[in-house]
Parts: C-alpha cells; sequence; structure tokens
C-alpha cells in the first residue's frame, strides 16, 4: 500500500533528480563559456588580484556563493525549468562582447561575459528560480572592474572640496586644475587621492548591505546614495587635512599622517559612520527569508533532457557568434606597414637636440612603426612630434588606451586640465616636478578619418572591424614645454600643412 509519506519521498527525490540535471547542464555550460572567453576571464581575475582598486572582487564569489546558500531552502520548493526568455540576456551579453572586443573596451568585453554568465542561468534554470536567485545574479555585476573612469571627475571633485574648506579655515590656496598651491607648498590630488578606490568598494559593501538589512525600496535607494555622498565628503576632508596639517606641521609629517590615517582608520571610520546612519531605518530581520516561493507563479512546463540539451545548444551558438564574426574580418582588414616612414621636413624648423626642461617621450606601446624628433625654429622655439603606425590594432596594444599618446603612463608627469582642442584633436596640459608644463596636441586617424577623442576612435575602430575595411591606424602628438607654449604648437602644426600632411608626409603620400 502505498502511503502518502512515499509519495510525498517520491516527489522530493524527482524534484532532487530534476535540480540535478539542470545544475549539471549549467555546471556544463558555465564552464564552456569560460573556456570560450578565457582570455577575458583571465584578464578580469588578474585585475581583481593586480590592482587595488579591485581588490575587493576577490571576495564578490563567495559572497553569492553565501547569498545563493542562504536561498537554499526556498529554492528547492520551486521546480527550474528552461526558458527562451535567457536566451536575451546571452545574446544581449555576446553583443556587449562583440563591441566591446572590436572598439578595444575591456569592460564591454567583461561586462558581456558575465551577462551571458548570468543569461546561462535565466536560461537553463527558468524564469521562477531565476527570480528567487535576483539578487544574486545582479550583485555578479560587482565581479565586472569598472569605476576608474571616474578618477578625473573625483579627482576635480577632491581637489574642490579642498579649496572649499581651506577657504573656511582661512587657509590662502590656489588651484589650478587638480594641484593646489598653498604658502606650505604644492600640493597634487593625485589619481590615489580620488577616492575611487574605497568609494567603489563602498558601492558594492552598500548595495549588499540594502539588500540585507532593508525591506523597503525607498531606504535601500537612500542608503546607497549614503554609500556615495559620505565617502567623497570624507575624501575630500582627508585631502584638506593634509594640506592644513603640512602647514602646519610639515610636509613629511603631513605625508606620514596621511598614509597611516588612509591606510589604517579612514576605511573603518567612513564604514561606521554609513552604518550608524543606516541602523536606525533597518526594517528587515536577520532570520526573514531571502523571498518568499509562493510569490512566485509556477507556470512553466518541466523541461525534458531533449529540451535542456536544445536551449543549451542554442546558449552556446549564441556565445560563439561573436567570435566567428570577427575572426572572419580580422585577417581581410588588416594594414601593411608602409614602405616609407620617416620623419618630415617642416619649412622653418629644422630637427633640435636642444634639451628639454624636463624628459618627456610620447609613448605608443605595440606600434609597429614610430617616428619622434625635436624641432627648433630660428626664433630657438622647439616643439616635439611622434607618430606612430599600428597595421592592426589589438588586444594590448590599441592606440585609443590609457597612457597612450603624450600623456605618459607611470611617470612624473601629471595631467593638470584641457584646454580649448583644436580641429580634429584633442590638447591639454600637463606637469612634471619643477614644475614644468607642457602643451600637448594629440590625434588620432583610424580607417581615414581624424579626431582627438578616444570615443569616436573606438567607435571607427568598431565600425571596421565589424564591417570591413582598412583596420590600421595613426597616432599623432604634437607638443611643447611652457605654460603658454600653445602657439608654438599651433605655429608648428600650420608650418606642417596641418595634422592630415604631417601624416602623409611621414607616410610618403605627400613631398
Amino acid at each position: 500500500m502505498i502511503t502518502a509519506q512515499a509519495i510525498r519521498r517520491e516527489a522530493r527525490d524527482s524534484d532532487a533528480s530534476i535540480w540535478r540535471v539542470h545544475l549539471v547542464t549549467l555546471a556544463l555550460a558555465a564552464l564552456l563559456l569560460g573556456l570560450l572567453f578565457r582570455q577575458d576571464v583571465a584578464d578580469m581575475a588578474s585585475v581583481w588580484w593586480n590592482s587595488s582598486t579591485f581588490n575587493h572582487c576577490l571576495i564578490i564569489l563567495p559572497i553569492i556563493g553565501w547569498l545563493i546558500w542562504n536561498r537554499k531552502d526556498e529554492l528547492a520548493r520551486l521546480t527550474p525549468s528552461v526558458t527562451p526568455l535567457g536566451l536575451i540576456v546571452v545574446g544581449s551579453g555576446a553583443c556587449g562582447w562583440l563591441l566591446g572586443e572590436a572598439a578595444g573596451v575591456a569592460l564591454a568585453r567583461h561586462l558581456g561575459v558575465v551577462l551571458m554568465l548570468q543569461g546561462s542561468v535565466v536560461t537553463l534554470l527558468g524564469i521562477g528560480v531565476a527570480r528567487g536567485l535576483l539578487f544574486p545574479l545582479a550583485y555578479a555585476f560587482f565581479l565586472v572592474p569598472f569605476g576608474e573612469e571616474f578618477v578625473p571627475f573625483l579627482q576635480s571633485i577632491t581637489a574642490e572640496l579642498s579649496m572649499i574648506l581651506l577657504g573656511i579655515f582661512g587657509l590662502p590656496a590656489h588651484i589650478e586644475g587638480v594641484f593646489i598651491t598653498t604658502p606650505s607648498g604644492y600640493f597634487e590630488v593625485a589619481e590615489a587621492c580620488s577616492g575611487v578606490k574605497f568609494l567603489i568598494a563602498m558601492v558594492a559593501l552598500g548595495t549588499l548591505a540594502a539588500n540585507l538589512c532593508f525591506n523597503s525600496w525607498w531606504k535601500r535607494a537612500a542608503f546607497l546614495a549614503i554609500c556615495v555622498i559620505v565617502p567623497v565628503i570624507a575624501n575630500g576632508i582627508r585631502a584638506f587635512g593634509t594640506i592644513y596639517i603640512a602647514d602646519t606641521n610639515g610636509i613629511e609629517f603631513a605625508e606620514g599622517f596621511d598614509h597611516v590615517l588612509y591606510g589604517w582608520f579612514f576605511f573603518a571610520i567612513v564604514i561606521i559612520t554609513v552604518l550608524a546612519l543606516g541602523w536606525k531605518f533597518f526594517d528587515r530581520e536577520i532570520d526573514d527569508p531571502a523571498f518568499d516561493p509562493a510569490d512566485i507563479p509556477v507556470n512553466a512546463p518541466v523541461s525534458n533532457p531533449a529540451r535542456l540539451g536544445i536551449y543549451t545548444a542554442l546558449l552556446l551558438a549564441l556565445a560563439a557568434a561573436p567570435t566567428v564574426w570577427l575572426s572572419a574580418n580580422a585577417v581581410a582588414g588588416s594594414g601593411n606597414v608602409p614602405s616609407t616612414f620617416a620623419l618630415p621636413q617642416i619649412e622653418g624648423w629644422e630637427p633640435s637636440d636642444a634639451p628639454m626642461a624636463y624628459h618627456w617621450e610620447a609613448t605608443y606601446v605595440g606600434a609597429d612603426r614610430i617616428v619622434a624628433s625635436r624641432y627648433s625654429d630660428r626664433n630657438g622655439r622647439t616643439v616635439d612630434l611622434a607618430i606612430a603606425y599600428y597595421a592592426n590594432q589589438a588586444e594590448g596594444r590599441e592606440l585609443a588606451s590609457f597612457g597612450q599618446g603624450g600623456f605618459p603612463a607611470e611617470t612624473e608627469w601629471s595631467w593638470v586640465e584641457d584646454t580649448a582642442s583644436p580641429d580634429a584633436g584633442h590638447a591639454y596640459r600637463i606637469t612634471a616636478p619643477g614644475p614644468v608644463f607642457r602643451e600637448v596636441f594629440q590625434y588620432m586617424q583610424v580607417g581615414g578619418q581624424t579626431t582627438g577623442s578616444s570615443g569616436r576612435a573606438k567607435l571607427q575602430t568598431m565600425r571596421v572591424r565589424l564591417l570591413g575595411g582598412d583596420q590600421s591606424a595613426i597616432g599623432i602628438v604634437i607638443s611643447a614645454e611652457g605654460r603658454d607654449a600653445r602657439d608654438i604648437v599651433e605655429t608648428f602644426l600650420t608650418d606642417g600643412g596641418g595634422v592630415e600632411t604631417l601624416v602623409d608626409r611621414v607616410t610618403g603620400l605627400a613631398d
């Protein structure tokens, strides 16, 4: 005689069997995706391990695992299935990866890989289970290294906040870009002082705390706003404090104080402050379930192995399609290094060995060819020219990327401010210890179009990679020393016939 207990046991065994099949299939699909995009997975892992800005990403995966484990009882009451809606997410991720690979934007590629993995969960476990896993799935976005794009903005905000506080405390100061001059010295709000490392980690922590401690959506939003505003203000106060202490106790004492304060106490103090501000408004009990399975309707049919296999094949085909497309266009669009690639002769200017006030050179990592020289005119004015050629851009050797051009990375040179842009170019001022200033005009030529915008250069690179065409790229930098050296650069550019003519002369297309 079959008892009710036996029926329930059989139902549980059946559910466990269904879960087992779907989880094994999901694990296999995730493994294949990881192998297909192993370079991007390795790049993300390398950033997590080697960049202090993203060291917190190393604990994101354990946190996601813990969040899923906390939902195990509720998830056990759901039945996995398959859904075509997940393929939309996979397709979106594949498109994002394709655009990122074509434009040379690592952020888009990494985001695309994460989206494809998220879409795989939705596709192979179904909408109901995906709803139960909504927050852990969304929290996986913090695996993508992002946020350093805000460094210049945060540097400016920190510098402006410091100036406001210096004014309140009566310490005379002058600001130029991210440089502040006071009676005690010359201070730079450097990239490391922007506060971006702490802000990114704080947003990740705040998002987790908002989900665990609040039920109300408006309280969650308010808490996240605090997690952004308080660190930014606190970083401005920290920068002000360093400058103020340097004025009263000396720069060496201020540097040591700032290192200890920021390295050991600052992070903890701000976290405690933020949590204290939100503590009174916590409205979720520690033992509240993550979600109520009864709120998730069961309307998806139980999938069979054949259906599960079809959906797995479809998601893998969607993920692989971009790599096939780009491979087909890569060889056809590769350029050849010009047989002639030499420094141009500019009327009224001669090659010069005049010394620099502070060593500088344009940087073009991975360029197939590069020519660079100093020129002087009859009035003794000097200007530096560098032109680099890429037959075909690839990972690690992209024209429009950080550190390429006239602002060399990991040197004593620091960005001061953007200046008025010339036609089809980008102009900015940098400085080195002394201080020594430089005016820099920078251009990028991709697919025959010249621009000073990294964004436009990447879009043009993406266009030729996706649709075919000449994939060669050329970088041009013209620079001169001096705070007011812009007229020297403009004169040289005019005498050279414009940036396109300069390039043509270098490549032998013009006399």
